[in-house]
């Protein structure tokens, strides 16, 4: 277990990619096998030009080949392949170029929308060509006129993918190895982002025009119950509602159903795409005030705005008879709209704690 945020604020860390370890252990392979070199540490080149050293946990002669490994360092961002052991197999071939291999912990693709065709290794362009860049500038230097077989493998990557979003995408038997910059910025949302955009892309490609976005595995359940959707078709959205609601302008989706709690679907209805609770917050006088506009009388607005939760002002609206979920759902689906193309179907439900729905607003086809 990671150590515990601390209370004092400090200036946050940040690490490398599977790409960049990749990259690191390959080279340090392919430095043994052609020059003899077994090294603790190798620099490497990052995308954008800066230089890096990495730490090596070993880097030694195998049966045919080579291999060395390093310990992922994913800075303070919350990675799960934090302190994993990432570690990369060479052997020379008669053929020039780089092939690449799924190893133990790598992934396999196995279904269409991803950047990466059907039965490939789950290393993502960028590594790929990272690796390539630096075995290539090594032959160079040597003289080597050959090509490289380099498996990747990620030591317990096929427990920590069930903790991704890899099996939903449809890619198994363990984890990506990603990165365009080669550094792990702390707490940076790109990577999320990234994801739904590819979640929803693969959903497409496998023939899914109806699509739920959610915040977190209660609204998932809820949409799961009520319509039967497969996996695929389960985009998990968390806070960020605007990376999907954009997304649609070019994704090909009929219809989209978004569900998260009462207290988030009320941040999207007053207007924000970010529903995290550093970017937003619920506001309850805007609530009461949606209330009043329900019939609500004086007393239960001035409940409304003094409650210490938005559960607590829907379920104080509910007692009096004010459909405030509902209300709320129509008003996100109205500012959604806004973003979403017409050709999308939209509907909007909110759920309790307990992932009841409370609330929800419905759009014809």
């Amino acid at each position: 277990m990671r150590d515990e945020t601390p209370e004092q604020p400090a200036p946050l860390r940040s690490g490398y990619t599977t790409g960049s370890c990749a990259t690191a252990t390959s080279l340090a392979a392919a430095r043994l096998l052609l020059g003899g070199e077994a090294a603790d540490a190798v620099e490497i080149v990052l995308p954008k030009g800066k230089r890096v050293m990495l730490r090596l946990e070993f880097c030694r002669l195998i049966d045919g080949g080579a291999e060395a490994g390093t310990l992922k360092d994913a800075g303070d961002d919350p990675d799960v392949t934090h302190g994993a052991l990432i570690h990369a197999r060479v052997r020379l071939a008669a053929e020039p170029g780089v092939r690449f291999h799924a190893g133990p912990g790598v992934g396999t693709v196995t279904r269409p929308g991803l950047v990466l065709a059907v039965g490939e290794p789950a290393i993502n362009p960028v590594p790929r060509r990272m690796m390539t860049d630096h075995l290539t500038e090594l032959a160079g230097t040597l003289g080597y006129a050959g090509g490289f077989e380099v498996t990747v493998c990620v030591q317990g990557g096929e427990a920590l993918a069930l903790k991704t979003m890899n099996p939903r995408l449809g890619i198994l038997g363990g984890l990506s190895i990603l990165g365009t910059t080669g550094i792990v910025r702390p707490f940076s949302c790109a990577a999320y982002i990234a994801s739904i955009h590819q979640g929803i892309d693969v959903a497409c490609a496998n023939g899914f025009t109806h699509l739920a976005a959610c915040t977190g595995n209660a609204s998932e359940d809820a949409m799961r119950q009520r319509y039967g959707l497969d996996d695929t078709a389960l985009i998990e959205m968390g806070d960020f509602a605007g990376a999907v609601l954009k997304h649609l302008r070019k994704a090909p989706v009929a219809r989209l159903s978004l569900c998260g709690g009462f207290g988030k679907i009320s941040k999207l209805a007053a207007g924000h795409m970010d529903l995290h609770s550093r970017h937003s917050s619920i506001d309850l006088p805007q609530l009461a005030r949606w209330a009043a506009e329900l019939g609500a009388d004086s007393a239960l607005q001035a409940a409304i705005e003094g409650a210490n939760t938005s559960q607590q002002a829907l379920a104080l609206a509910h007692a009096d008879g004010v459909p405030l979920g509902n209300a709320v759902c129509a008003r996100a689906l109205a500012f959604a709209r806004r973003t979403v193309p017409a050709r999308v179907a939209l509907e909007v439900f909110a759920i309790d704690r307990q992932g009841v729905i409370v609330g929800e607003a419905l759009e014809n086809p």
